[in-house]
């Protein structure tokens, strides 16, 4: 089967097509045949495509809209020339990304209006995120009607955390009337993540027994403490803003020195929130940038600050990691995935020193090796085996879809 993956925001759009069965999907040998994405670049948008054995696409294509970057992207896919479908009636589901499910989903599912109005429901706790997933899936179903579609949801898999995992302290009637509680995100990489780490342990992903950390470090970043398959603690809450350090979100922060802020700056909710989530985090510590490999190579050449912002990440890392690994009572494996995780090779290391007595230690000459590949980078007989694993939240979704279609 032939599953077409999208990623879609209010101003772009990512697509991958992938190639899977049965075997291939017990195996883990599913084949991406095309990838690409389609954004605005100041008012026209930008198409990036790429196929196996075809020529690379780079194409300006007027103003952006979500129905006609679908029609390129499967344009693409079966021009002889850049193609890698004789028709568009190959596609056997289409998968999609979609932030927020709320409570209402706890899995993946095949769309309906049911499920739309779901998602609907949702927008109010994903403003920016839950609106242009639907307007997405409204597209791809306009151009592919006779297609099974199918959503995976950011937020289901942590949806097996227990009350005092996911409560606030607040008044417990914020929560029944509003829904106030931590969700948590990434969750589509940290169940993939998950079932390598399983695999690479030889084990089966739902042995009740199997305790593993996962960390998706990039722009975005979360930590999710895994019991038996099932996420039980996660670093992300209510919003994405809470939790690690970010590139420009600031994690965890007394709400009190927020209201300070806005007291003494005379600002509203908007600025507020545009302080936290944009201006904050590795940019706003550093005043240089949001891209750990620029505060790297800063921190190298003497940049106090880039070394600051450097050690404040890694030092909340460490935190969540001493935290679940006491949540969990130890742990079989870890696992460093994301952008910084899989390619940098210090911040790995940094974040783990000084945990030795927990059982993280890392071999040197593995961990500075490690860099984008699949990777085991803990000293042989390591009580915690610690592993860099390239994380794939679209092969995820195109397996969930899958699934689905063929049940």
């Amino acid at each position: 089967m032939k599953v077409l993956v999208l990623n879609c925001g209010s101003s772009s759009l990512k697509f991958q097509l992938i190639a899977t069965n049965d075997a291939r999907a017990r195996e883990g040998r599913e084949e991406t045949l095309a990838k690409g994405m389609v954004e605005d670049a100041g008012g026209t948008a930008v198409l990036h495509y790429e196929a196996q054995g075809k020529r690379p696409v780079r194409d300006a294509i007027g103003a952006f809209e979500h129905r006609a970057a679908v029609e390129r992207a499967l344009a693409l896919m079966t021009d002889p020339e850049t193609g890698v479908l004789p028709h568009r009636d190959e596609i056997g589901a289409v998968g999609h990304r979609v932030v927020h499910g709320g409570e209402r989903f706890h899995a993946s599912v095949r769309i309906d209006d049911a499920v739309v109005e779901g998602i609907e429901a949702n927008i109010a706790l994903a403003p920016l995120h839950n609106p242009a997933n639907l307007q997405g899936y409204m597209a791809a179903r306009a151009v592919l009607p006779n297609v099974p579609h199918v959503a995976v949801f950011d937020t289901s898999f942590h949806q097996t955390l227990a009350p005092e995992a996911f409560l606030y302290a607040l008044p417990y009637s914020l929560y029944q009337r509003f829904g106030v509680r931590r969700f948590g995100f990434h969750g589509t990489s940290h169940r993939f993540v998950a079932g390598r780490l399983a695999a690479l342990l030889g084990r089966p992903t739902d042995d009740p027994g199997l305790r593993l950390v996962t960390c998706h470090l990039g722009n975005g970043a979360s930590v999710c403490a895994v019991r038996g398959g099932r996420s039980v603690d996660t670093s992300m809450g209510f919003t994405p803003l809470e939790g690690l350090v970010m590139g420009t979100r600031c994690g965890d922060l007394d709400p009190a020195a927020l209201l300070y802020v806005m007291s003494r700056e005379e600002i509203g909710a908007a600025e507020a929130s545009a302080l936290m989530n944009k201006h904050s985090g590795l940019l706003g510590l550093s005043g240089l940038s949001h891209d750990m490999r620029t505060l790297l190579e800063a921190e190298e050449k003497g940049d106090e600050r880039a070394r600051l912002a450097v050690e404040a990440f890694c030092y909340r890392l460490r935190k969540y990691l001493g935290a679940y690994l006491a949540i969990l009572g130890g742990a079989d494996a870890l696992a460093f995935a994301g952008g910084i995780g899989e390619n940098a090779p210090a911040v790995r290391e940094r974040s783990l020193r000084g945990l030795d007595a927990l059982g993280l230690a890392l071999d040197p000459a593995k961990n500075q090796a490690a860099r984008g590949d699949e990777a085991e980078i803990s000293p042989a007989g390591a009580r915690v085996r610690i592993f860099v694993v390239p994380t794939n939240e679209e092969l995820m979704i195109a397996r969930d879809a899958f699934a689905l279609v063929r049940e």
